[in-house]
């Protein structure tokens, strides 16, 4: 088995890499040798080919839309407008074989609202090793972009990254996370890549997703929120409409947001605006039985109503929404189960 393992490893990285290629010219004789051998060697390894190694192949990257819409449907609570952006966007994309530019989507909300959550189930319904998978690559501002006298070396170090990786899979997943902490005009290094264009030095960009999560213009969604709750409406009434607009506004005027007058947006290369609205107190009790659910515990309503009564709500006086949404669900689960 191992020697057959070896075998395989091999015609991966040979059907993978492009390492075919590298090894032309070769001569017609031992072409014809090879093929022989690998012919009948695939004949009867066929279905463990890409067992060990992660390809750019259907095998490995490939769109499930029911999964994604069951996972929003169960597993995402309060956000009507995000999970419906989201299936609409992400399966209209991956469905079209030939877009005419990359998905990008800018998510915004308070802390603890879904944003990371809703990226790792994108991705766990496009790639067979989900977050893990190396074709998702992750951007955290303070980690990856942590001094403001770099940014010229990290505006090239991002464009080498992002055109390497796309280079090895145009299905690639770019995630910036705190992009609210992301210095000004860093990320407009990379606008070439989400413009129209065909190729870019021999790249196709076109079918690579990025996603961009900030707090920025949070404020803005909870205003908003919280005067259609003033005014006795419920939030499923909040339409997308009654937020892109102040919340594209808002992000790009913020100087503190790594948004701040790109041409990102002044070029409208960001496809969708999604919106994160502030969680109320049953949407914290849904996150608290959901996680104990996924730990394999039988779901305690009560468990759940404590966790929840113990997080902070504003206003003070009401207790509407959670500061801190579902940010903090796990740790406090540790400490009442």
């Amino acid at each position: 088995m191992q020697r057959a393992k070896r075998h395989v490893l091999l015609l991966s990285l040979l059907l993978c890499t492009g390492v075919t290629d590298a090894i032309e010219p070769i001569s017609t004789s031992i072409a014809v040798g090879m093929a022989a051998a690998l012919t009948g060697f695939l004949a009867s390894y066929q279905n463990i080919l890409y067992y060990f190694n992660e390809c750019c192949r259907p095998e490995w990257v490939y769109f499930n839309r029911t999964g994604l819409e069951a996972d929003l449907e169960s597993k995402l609570f309060g956000q009507h407008i995000a999970s419906r952006i989201i299936l609409k966007a992400v399966s209209g994309f991956m469905s079209n074989e030939n877009p005419k530019k990359p998905l990008v989507l800018s998510l915004h909300g308070w802390t603890g609202t879904g944003k990371n959550f809703v990226s790792e189930l994108i991705a766990e319904n496009i790639f067979k090793e989900g977050m893990d998978s190396k074709y998702v690559h992750v951007f955290t501002s303070e980690l990856h972009f942590p001094h403001s006298s770099q940014s010229d070396t990290y505006k090239t170090q991002l464009q080498q990254w992002i055109k390497g990786n796309v280079s090895e899979c145009g299905r690639s997943m770019f995630v910036f996370d705190e992009m609210d902490k992301m210095h000004p005009g860093l990320i407009d290094s990379i606008k070439p890549y989400l413009d129209y264009y065909d190729k870019l030095d021999g790249v196709s960009y076109r079918k690579a997703i990025f996603i961009f999560l900030s707090n920025a213009g949070g404020e803005s969604i909870v205003d908003i929120a919280l005067d259609f709750w003033k005014a006795g409406r419920s939030r499923e009434e909040i339409e997308l409409r009654d937020l892109e607009t102040v919340l594209s506004l808002s992000v790009f005027n913020n100087k503190k947001s790594g948004l701040w007058h790109t041409s990102l947006i002044d070029k409208n290369l960001v496809d969708f605006f999604v919106p994160f609205l502030p969680l109320e107190y049953h949407h914290v009790v849904q996150c608290a039985m959901n996680e104990m659910k996924v730990r394999g515990h039988e779901p305690d309503l009560n468990v759940a109503d404590e966790v929840a009564r113990d997080l902070v709500f504003f206003p003070k006086s009401e207790r509407v929404f959670a500061v801190k949404g579902c940010k903090t669900i796990q740790s406090k689960l540790d400490y009442y189960t």
